[in-house]
């Protein structure tokens, strides 16, 4: 029986915490989406699958999972949380499209991209648009609490009186002062609030601002931080286990959310918050300014001066999961291509374990093998989802398999059918990583295969007639190819 003690880092204590839900066997989980004005990005991939492995592995225990992701599509301003153009109503207006096509556009294209990722839907995908009402309701219990005030039609959020009955940026560790100073130069000349690091529950919309709707204070749009206190209240009740996203939320978005669960219920809603680190491209930060911003399409593609070639979605996956999902990941043609080298080892491992021969007992060094792996990968999932001492586990199981198609190990039926189930549960199940992408890659995968059967054959046959000049040429120009082919007692198997 192996231990399956999950310990999961709640960056609210600074610590490893023993996962132990709120209402067992059910979880709650809630993880902040993507504002939907543009293509996904690595950016968006990271948490993406950060939280789709602690998805997939919460499920793997016997939890029952509710994990709501939203979309953002109206509130989050260009500048900040408080000032500045809707970037939905931004791209419409400079598109000449409605907001809407603009959200459902690049949803679809999301949603798309996460699907090539493999990663799995959320239990429910919110839309900010559709709980608009909700977000009223939050505003008003703020104000009701003595913890809001209106101004010119708009409604913020009075972090001072806050802070004298709470403590505001418990998340993040910031004092009322840090922020106070930072708001000095950030927000001058901002009217409306008492204090300049007040933030916005309620905008009142300008005439020519196009997202609006009536509320008892103005026409207008909620402040960006409303909507995930909102639907995680609507979907996951008052009180519930993980709310992740990227380290950059954590302040503001998530110390925002923090204080308006607080100001409008009395308690905090979450008990374990879980942030994964930023991301690099070539040691410096993505932006369109440094000219190294590229899409997962464009990954996909090979379609940006910064990639070599094009990497599939499965390489992206392989990559960011070889990295702590809380330390620093730096992209690179070059470190992809080690990835996809990575990533088709260990599909060549799971393949190659058809090709062994069992036998009346295993090896003792194999047997012991066989029985401690299943215990060293769940260490590793669960040491807060130490995924790349997985990988490097599964390394191992493939190393072994090689010595045991090579016949230098002996193994089981039984020790076989247990190393099998193994390697196929964490590469497949849990880390989601797979060969079988479906749809034009998976015939492709199919048509390759075949090909090579065919060339193998071909090779055997020379062999066999002892034409070792064409035996010989076949091999190398394969190589070249990046194909290399392996002898063994059973004949010849390829790998890229």
């Amino acid at each position: 029986m192996v231990d399956q003690t999950l310990l999961v880092y709640n960056t609210m204590t600074r610590k490893k915490e023993r996962f132990e839900p709120l209402h067992a066997p059910n979880v709650g989980m809630y993880v902040c989406g993507p504002t939907v004005y543009g293509d996904a990005h690595l950016g968006h991939a990271r948490p993406a699958i950060t939280f789709d492995i602690l998805f997939r592995y919460l499920q793997h225990l016997g939890y029952k999972v509710r994990y709501v992701r939203n979309i953002t599509d109206v509130g989050h301003l260009e500048h900040d949380a408080d000032e500045g153009e809707d970037k939905i109503a931004k791209k419409a207006r400079l598109e000449q499209l409605e907001p809407m096509e603009i959200a459902q556009y690049y949803t679809r294209r999301f949603n798309s991209a996460m699907e090539k990722l493999n990663v799995l839907p959320p239990s429910i995908e919110p839309h900010a648009t559709g709980h608009i009402i909700e977000q009223q309701e939050l505003v008003q219990q703020i104000l009701d609490n003595g913890y809001a005030y209106e101004s010119n039609g708009s409604i913020y959020f009075d972090i001072e009186k806050y802070n004298k009955d709470y403590k505001y940026g418990i998340l993040s560790g910031r004092t009322l002062e840090n922020i106070k100073d930072a708001s000095r130069d950030t927000l001058a000349g901002v009217g409306e609030k008492k204090n300049q690091a007040d933030f916005a529950l309620w905008k009142k919309a300008q005439p020519e601002h196009i997202m609006r709707w009536p509320s008892p204070w103005s026409d207008g749009f909620p402040g960006w931080h409303c909507e995930c206190t909102a639907m995680g209240r609507k979907y996951l009740g008052e009180e519930f286990d993980i709310h992740g996203g990227g380290m950059d939320l954590i302040f503001p978005h998530h110390e925002c959310e923090i204080a308006q669960a607080q100001a409008s219920m009395g308690h905090q809603a979450v008990k374990y918050w879980m942030h994964n680190n930023m991301i690099t491209i070539n040691g410096q930060k993505m932006g369109k300014s440094y000219n190294n911003f590229i899409t997962l399409d464009q990954f996909f593609k090979g379609e940006h001066e910064l990639l070599t070639k094009a990497f599939s979605p499965m390489t992206i996956r392989f990559f960011i999961l070889s990295a702590h999902y809380r330390g620093t990941v730096d992209f690179s043609s070059e470190a992809l291509e080690a990835a996809e080298k990575g990533f088709a080892r260990l599909m060549t491992g799971l393949k190659d374990l058809k090709r062994i021969q069992t036998a009346k007992g295993s090896t003792p060094e194999m047997a012991k093998f066989v029985a401690e792996l299943p215990q060293q990968l769940y260490d590793a999932m669960n040491d807060d989802l130490m995924t790349p001492i997985v990988i490097s586990t599964l390394f191992e199981a493939c190393h072994q398999v090689n010595l045991l198609v090579d016949r230098k190990m002996k193994i089981s039926a039984d020790d076989l059918q247990k190393l099998s189930d193994t390697m196929h549960l964490f590469t497949e199940e849990i880390l989601g990583l797979t060969n079988a992408t479906g749809g034009a890659s998976s015939e492709k995968d199919k048509a390759l295969d075949k090909v090579m059967q065919m060339v193998l054959e071909m090779r055997a046959k020379a062999k066999a007639e002892k034409d070792w000049t064409t035996s010989d040429k076949i091999r190398d120009e394969l190589q070249e190819a990046g194909i290399i082919v392996k002898d063994t007692p059973d004949g010849a198997i390829w790998e890229m």
